[in-house]
């Protein structure tokens, strides 16, 4: 079971404070913790409601002499257990709050107040801006607070009225049998309030369609598919609520030369099949420059080298992959009378070649067969 705080330590008064004060120091806790002004902040809710709750016990004489003799537990007795939520709240000091915030009910404010919508952004970028990160600038075109009326909705100068049939609630109550039934209020739809005055410059919504720059830093790293989140930049929340996010939706552009794989980098060089015959110095693009690369004597077709450490780098560790250089042995189509001679005399050798090493093997097995 929680214990529970001492009322007039939650309100910070002393025992024989007077009801003005109370009511002073649980308007000073109210503004600070309202839900509205901590979207999400649990902490600041359960204080709200202590408070609350607290105001509650002590603005009433009955209840205040009670507490003060038995403390919680004699107040078990009398059939009070705190606040369900904040709509109790609201409901039970709805003229309160019209004194403290200057609107009618809490309840109104909290009901009315949405976040704004997310917006969604496709960026093309090429493979380089991918692979090294980028910084850009992207236009959007999205809603904002009004500033004319500050997103109240209503002409500067004027103010929303309450509605005369809810009292700001939103919500009306109706019997039926031994129960009692809320719903939402048909004349101003739970909103609370009707606006005599629409501001002339967003007609009452509190919001207007603008034209916005937004700075945009790629990181290196990114891929087709990445997702980036730029909190706040989406489009203005309603009566008080936070605004959206926007998502940039990364596309990149296919290189020419180069193909990913992860952080690797893979290309294909062209090599004659002399120079994989007889090995050679290579110059191989990287993307940073160009670098020399070593064949072996006597590479084969698709054998692989590297260039260790000159791929993409990891949007985790920024550590880059490495560059994969696929071989591939090209053999000429169309060659001179000199070259064709010399190759000639080359396949003479290599046939000789062939042949005495099928003799060595003929020979070898007898010897073998004898043992």
């Amino acid at each position: 079971m929680t214990t529970k705080r001492d009322y007039y330590e939650i309100l910070g008064i002393n025992r024989d404070a007077d009801t003005n004060e109370i009511k002073a120091r649980y308007r000073k806790l109210a503004l600070k913790y309202h839900p509205d002004r901590n979207p999400g902040n649990k902490e600041a809710e359960e204080k709200f409601k202590e408070a609350a709750e607290a105001y509650e016990v002590l603005r009433d004489p009955q209840k205040r002499n009670i507490y003060d003799q038995y403390g919680h537990r004699g107040l078990e007795g009398t059939g009070f257990s705190g606040f369900g939520g904040f709509d109790d709240i609201f409901s039970s000091f709805g003229d309160i709050f019209e004194d403290f915030f200057g609107f009618g009910t809490g309840r109104r404010s909290k009901s009315r107040a949405r976040s704004g919508a997310d917006l969604r952004y496709d960026m093309s970028l090429s493979f380089m801006e991918a692979a090294f990160g980028t910084e850009t600038e992207i236009k959007l075109e999205k809603l904002e607070v009004c500033p004319a009326c500050n997103g109240s909705g209503c002409e500067p100068g004027t103010q929303p009225d309450t509605c005369a049939q809810c009292h700001g609630t939103g919500q009306v109550s109706r019997s039926q049998g031994f129960f009692t039934v809320r719903t939402t209020c048909p004349y101003c739809n739970g909103q609370g309030q009707s606006i005599p005055h629409p501001c002339s410059k967003c007609r009452g919504s509190g919001q207007v369609m603008v034209n916005k720059k937004v700075a945009v830093k790629i990181p290196g790293g990114v891929d087709s598919g990445s997702r980036l989140r730029l909190s706040a930049e989406g489009e203005a929340g309603i009566h008080g609520g936070p605004p959206g996010d926007l998502y940039v939706f990364i596309h990149v552009q296919p290189h020419e030369f180069f193909k990913r794989d992860n952080t690797h980098v893979i290309c294909e060089i062209p090599i004659s099949f002399v120079q994989a015959t007889l090995g050679d110095q290579v110059m191989v693009p990287t993307l940073t420059g160009e670098k020399i690369i070593e064949i072996p004597k006597g590479t084969q077709p698709g054998e692989i080298l590297r260039f260790p450490g000159e791929g993409i780098p990891s949007l985790r560790s920024g550590k880059r992959g490495d560059q994969i250089i696929q071989l591939n042995i090209k053999i000429p189509t169309h060659i001179s009378k000199k070259q064709e001679e010399l190759l000639r005399e080359f396949a003479k050798l290599e046939s000789r070649k062939l042949s005495n090493k099928l003799k060595n093997i003929l020979k070898s097995r007898p010897e073998r067969a004898a043992q």
